[in-house]
């Protein structure tokens, strides 16, 4: 059975599907290889941890307080791990020390594996320790309390938070604040991320920590799919002007919305 009202969001959604997938095909048999828009936190990652090297101060990363079971905020769990392999290689590089805070146990295995590889990347195999990781606690205030205590202790230059973040963001984003830190934070969860904005010098917004991995992983076929997906999001926003200027003129978009 055909919903009124649906047709068109159907085939604007087939629409994008089908672009993101000649995208993605271009990239695997003609090496196509799409620009798509600078991450500002991204790119600061790597004058944060300049400067970190510079004051002998290390660089500490959390990905958040879910698990990878979450169907939610699971997968957000990973974009912020494939940023933490980004940055773990920007430390191998600058010799920067980094200290990694983590909240669930089953995310361990996945951290140690990145780390390891970042250093491997990087030619300084020796440079990664076991215990760059901290497992703190799965409790959400316990967890809030012991970043808290890591970023005050350690006195750490930069604080970079990516993943899924609750009451408890604001507690570490403060400290983080207060002793001085470079913060780049991000999040999905768009009311945790208005706090972020508030206190952290550089914010990875929403969808962006998702295209995040992508964008440091220069992958082709991961950068064409962003890209289908951004002119999908261009021909949104075209829409919703012409929309609204055929309103001012008195069409009426209501009879076309029913189709």
């Amino acid at each position: 059975m055909i919903q009124s009202g649906r047709i068109l969001q159907f085939f604007f959604l087939a629409s994008i599907c089908v672009v993101t997938y000649v995208f993605m095909q271009l990239s695997l048999r003609k090496g196509w290889k799409p620009t798509i828009r600078k991450i500002t936190g991204l790119e600061a990652m790597e004058e944060a941890v300049g400067r970190a090297t510079e004051m002998g101060r290390p660089v500490h990363f959390t990905a958040g307080l879910s698990n990878l079971t979450d169907s939610t905020w699971g997968p957000l769990i990973i974009a912020g791990i494939s940023i933490l392999g980004h940055l773990a290689g920007l430390c191998a590089r600058y010799n920067t020390r980094l200290i990694v805070s983590s909240a669930q146990p089953d995310t361990l295995p996945l951290v140690h594996e990145t780390l390891r590889t970042a250093y491997l990347t990087e030619g300084k195999p020796d440079a990664y320790t076991p215990d760059m990781i901290r497992y703190l606690s799965d409790q959400q205030f316990a967890y809030a309390a012991g970043i808290q205590g890591t970023l005050v202790r350690e006195k750490c230059a930069v604080n970079v938070m990516v993943g899924p973040f609750y009451a408890e963001s604001l507690i570490f984003a403060e400290a983080g604040f207060i002793g001085g830190a470079i913060q780049i934070a991000g999040t999905g969860r768009m009311l945790q991320q208005s706090f972020f904005a508030v206190v952290c010098d550089y914010n990875i917004i929403g969808e962006e920590c998702y295209a995040a991995g992508a964008y440091v992983s220069k992958d082709p076929v991961q950068l064409a799919s962003i890209a289908g997906q951004d002119l999908g999001k261009f021909v949104a926003v075209a829409l919703i002007i012409v929309g609204a200027i055929l309103m001012i003129f008195g069409v009426d978009l209501a009879r076309l919305m029913r189709i």
